[in-house]
């Protein structure tokens, strides 16, 4: 099933046990690591190189940590080959610090 682009006036939304985010990326990083949320983006940097989507695999595969899911349960809706990415994270079982929990 595809996802639908989502407009949003913050960085995160909720839907069900899904979690939205809208990332401003910043590829070839010294460190892999989620920063502040800059209007309605959440930045992320990662140590990957913007090569043929490199970057947004890394990049999955580092928030499969911070959210506590699989690679599986985290899907790129748009912007693989751009900075700018809206996410969707499948009933993440952790949460960064800047990110409320959905019943909050």
């Amino acid at each position: 099933m595809a996802s639908q682009r989502m407009k949003m006036n913050t960085f995160y939304a909720w839907d069900g046990d899904v979690l939205i985010l809208n990332l401003l990326g910043t590829p070839n990083a010294k460190t892999d690591k989620l920063g502040k949320p800059k209007g309605n983006q959440l930045k992320i940097n990662v140590a990957a190189k913007p090569r043929g989507g490199r970057a947004t695999d890394h990049m999955v595969k580092f928030l499969t940590k911070e959210f506590g899911v699989k690679a599986c349960d985290i899907e790129v809706v748009f912007g693989r080959m751009n900075v700018n990415k809206q996410i969707r994270v499948s009933k993440p079982t952790k949460l960064p610090s800047v990110i409320p929990a959905a019943n909050s």
